[in-house]
Formats: structure tokens, sequence, C-alpha cells
């Protein structure tokens, strides 16, 4: 928080799949965090990623119930994309799969070098492809996994490479959430 980093809601733990709770229990947990995250860090979160990406059919309705203006759980396209709920907007911000070092390191078992060359042909596509309309690029991180030295090294070089571009607008999804709201 200190730093200005963004806090997300994403469960109390991923043994529970949120698409399998009843409504109640669903409202609830996305109550709890929200006013947990909130309590402890002063500003309560705007966003939510559901434990394993799982949700129900009311996750959206009640995502905008208890408060949230966005969601990670859809991988559907590379735009924000909104959704109507029955109490109104839901913003479904980009939220990579395979740009995730989870599936591509731990389940694939990719090493570090080439997790990091993925990342620089994704965002030099990426790149050509965004002349025609902004596109949003996520990379999922985990401190555990990419963070070990051996990896972080080749992690490092990646982001360079973005940052040397000087063409890409390094954000939360909170922020990308802002613009699309102003744009409707």
């Amino acid at each position: 928080v200190r730093r200005g980093d963004e806090l997300i809601g994403h469960g109390h733990t991923n043994s529970e799949r949120q698409g399998e709770m009843s409504e109640a229990e669903e409202k609830s947990l996305l109550d709890s965090c929200r006013r947990r995250i909130g309590r402890e860090s002063g500003n309560p979160p705007g966003g939510w990623l559901s434990p394993w990406i799982s949700e129900s059919l009311a996750t959206p309705d009640l995502l905008v119930e208890t408060g949230y203006r966005y969601t990670l759980n859809w991988c559907h396209d590379d735009q924000p994309v909104r959704f109507k709920t029955r109490s109104g907007a839901l913003w479904s911000v980009p939220y990579p799969q395979e740009l995730n070092d989870i599936p591509m390191i731990v389940a694939r078992q990719m090493d570090g070098r080439d997790f990091a060359e993925l990342i620089v042909d994704n965002f030099d596509e990426m790149l050509v492809q965004s002349q025609a309309q902004p596109l949003v690029m996520g990379i999922a991180l985990h401190p555990y996994i990419v963070g070990q030295p051996y990896r972080l090294r080749h992690l490092r070089r990646a982001l360079s490479h973005i940052a040397q571009s000087r063409r890409a607008w390094f954000t939360t999804p909170g922020r990308i959430c802002d613009v699309v709201e102003k744009l409707g």
C-alpha cells in the first residue's frame, strides 16, 4: 500500500472453489474480503480474481452488489469488456492464462528463459496489433515461482524489453478500469 500497489480481492484460500458455493456463501466471501482488505489497507478493493478463477453463474451479479467494479476472471479478450449484471455494470479486465508463471513454469515445466521469451514475443506481437486498437497485456507473476534468482534474471530481461520500447503503459487493472469507465 505504501508503494502505491493496487490490492484486489482473491478469496480466503485457494482450497475453496467459489463456483461451488451457494449464492449466500459466495456473497459473504466477496463482502468479507472487501471489508477486510479495506480495514487493513485503508482502501477497499475495486477488483476481484476468484480463487482458481472459479465462479458461479451469480458471481458477476454478486461482485457488483458487494461493491466491486471489475473482475479478472475472464480471459476471453485482450480488451476490457463491459458486462451487464442484475445490479449494474461490471468490467472484465483481461487476465492472462498463458503469460502466467503457474501454468507455464509449474504445469508445463517451461524454464525461466523460455518464459521470458514468451513474454517478449507476446509483447512484440501485441505491439503490432495495438496499432489498430488498444490492447491489455497482463503478466501473472508469483514471487515464489518467478522470483527465484535463476528465473528472476530472465524476467528482468523481458520487462526491460517492454520498458525500452517506450510504447507500453505499466499500470494496474484498476487504472485500466478508470479509463474504460470514462470512455463508457
